[in-house]
């Protein structure tokens, strides 16, 4: 074997893997991070440990590559919490930190606690590298943890308060996989007989769904749940994280089903007689609290963990695969059914009515703006191939509902709970697809929380664009703070408002294109004027602070 350092190895290894951006606050590795001299590899430097993870995750989605976050010990805690939004939404960042060295250990070595036990609830994996020989073979698990199965984040500690651990000599094996640098890594089939036990279910029935969820984005599946919908005259619902796996003008797009929904959506999957999850978990969120689908209804599952299917809803049908595989299955044993013509009329029926119930807010003229009317803008103004990226909360809500992606090279990425995830996350994105336009849709509330990495983002020169939904507030607080006030909160508005500021002011001074608009009329230029500009970009849109958010019908 080659006799090296840890941090050449580290350093070859993440080539190896096909990394080309990685996410840190200093001190981490740093001799590693010397060997990437000449390498492919772009070192970004960020403002917090949070951020660099926010920015591994959003790299992870749009690349479907690992997405690494590093950080020392005194970080650490800091790396720990960003990872759940990872956690939350299946994606794979491998974390990476420092930690303590067995000769420091119980002796108040300065900056340092135990932040191990911190990453367990948060990670597939997490693993201990206290000397050089530990790190082959300790890697190479974390990229196949992270990749194989469902994509999760798993995470390595590596001795020392800088990771010094890594940085002698030893004789270390060369060995990489590759197949475990892109996800998924393995795509096990499904069993024969339960693809046609599906099939013959599916054909039975006289009002089904498709539920697309998150494993479908992460599978690649999108263009074959279409295409078994064609072939089956199966209607579509996606989860947040799935939205855009069918064109949402497809005549067989019923919208975004749960929490975060159009009323239709929720009002068709409940009418289903047959709900089909595919890549899904079934959660809260998709189900609106396990509430829609129907108590009762049958349901088919596939996912790729086993333990997964039958979770929350008692299945029919299991199917234990990967995504695009199972789907590749059925659409080959599958045959054309005819179409349920009725069943169809009503769900068009059920968006026409929708549609009509919002076309006023979404055309509306008023200032400050409706957030429905800025998603109508944001929406025809988008590029074909562009990567939407959305926050929590109300953007979520906003742009799951409003903004229709109606080309399949369009991707929506969205926070699964961290607020502020939205704007470093669209860093990571641009990162991994260098030649498409990044949007970000986030609120001042979400901006607020990591606008520093707007500095991250021209020094490395990443040109995003910031849409922020400007009034004032963290608006979805309204009804909650009315509650507890007993009536219309009239004191106290201190804890959810914000003093007024020009978000366009702060942005240019530290160097960005910005631009704040106060017209509807006003989007269309100053997006595309953002777009022209090469770099980050920030338009400030004023909005009111009435506007709230219906909740998702049940």
């Amino acid at each position: 074997m080659p006799r090296m350092t840890g941090s050449r190895y580290f350093a070859e290894a993440m080539e190896a893997y096909g990394v080309t951006h990685l996410f840190f606050v200093p001190t981490i590795v740093t001799p590693a991070l010397a060997e990437m001299e000449g390498r492919p590899i772009t070192r970004v430097m960020t403002h917090t440990e949070k951020a660099a993870v926010y920015m591994a995750d959003g790299y992870a989605r749009a690349s479907h590559r690992p997405g690494i976050a590093m950080s020392q010990t005194i970080g650490a805690a800091n790396l720990a919490a960003g990872l759940r939004d990872p956690w939350l939404a299946c994606s794979p960042v491998i974390a990476i930190s420092a930690g303590r060295t067995p000769q420091g250990k119980h002796r108040y070595v300065y900056q340092e606690i135990d932040d191990y036990p911190l990453f367990q609830p948060m990670t597939k994996s997490s693993a201990q590298v206290d000397i050089p020989e530990r790190l082959p073979d300790l890697l190479r698990q974390a990229f196949r943890a992270a990749t194989a199965g469902c994509p999760q984040p798993v995470h390595l500690e590596i001795g020392g308060n800088f990771g010094q651990a890594i940085e002698g000599e030893a004789e270390l094996d060369g060995i990489f996989e590759p197949q475990f640098g892109q996800f998924p890594a393995v795509r096990p089939q499904a069993d024969a007989e339960e693809v046609q036990r599906a099939l013959e279910v599916l054909a039975a029935a006289e009002k089904p769904m498709v539920v697309a969820g998150g494993g479908v984005a992460s599978s690649g599946a999108q263009e074959e749940v279409v295409a078994l919908a064609e072939k089956l005259a199966l209607p579509v619902a996606t989860s947040l994280n799935a939205k855009g796996t069918i064109p949402e003008n497809h005549p067989l797009a019923a919208g975004v089903v749960g929490l975060y929904s159009r009323s239709c959506t929720n009002q068709i999957v409940a009418a289903a007689d047959l709900v089909f999850f595919i890549g899904s978990h079934t959660g809260s969120q998709v189900t609106n609290h396990w509430q829609i689908p129907r108590t009762g209804t049958r349901v088919i599952q596939l996912d790729i963990e086993g333990e997964e299917l039958g979770r929350n809803y008692p299945n029919v049908v299991s199917l234990c695969a990967d995504a695009k595989t199972a789907l590749r299955q059925l659409l080959t044993a599958a045959t054309p059914h005819s179409g349920r013509p009725q069943w169809q009329e009503w769900i068009d029926q059920r968006i026409s009515a929708w549609r009509a119930e919002v076309a006023a807010l979404c055309n509306s003229n008023q200032t400050p703006m409706r957030p429905e009317r800025i998603c109508r803008e944001v929406q025809d103004w988008l590029p074909d191939n562009a990567i939407l990226v959305s926050d929590t909360g109300h953007a979520g809500i906003w742009t799951g509902t409003h903004i229709e992606l109606t080309n399949s090279r369009q991707m929506y990425l969205r926070a699964a709970g961290s607020l502020g995830w939205g704007l470093p996350a669209a860093i990571g994105a641009r990162c991994a697809c260098p030649d498409r336009p990044v949007v970000c849709f986030t609120g001042d509330g979400g901006f607020y929380y990591h606008f520093a990495e707007l500095e991250t983002a021209l020094r490395y020169n990443i040109p995003i664009i910031v849409v922020i939904n400007n009034n004032q507030a963290l608006s979805q607080e309204t009804e909650i703070f009315d509650e507890a006030y007993g009536g219309k909160q009239e004191t106290g508005l201190e804890m959810w408002q914000f003093r007024s500021q020009n978000l366009a002011q702060l942005a240019a001074a530290m160097g960005c294109h910005a631009e704040q608009v106060a017209s509807p009329d006003e989007i269309p230029a100053a997006l595309e004027r953002a777009l022209a500009s090469g770099r980050a970009a920030v338009v400030d849109i004023l909005s009111d602070v009435t506007a709230l958010a219906p909740a998702a019908w049940a």
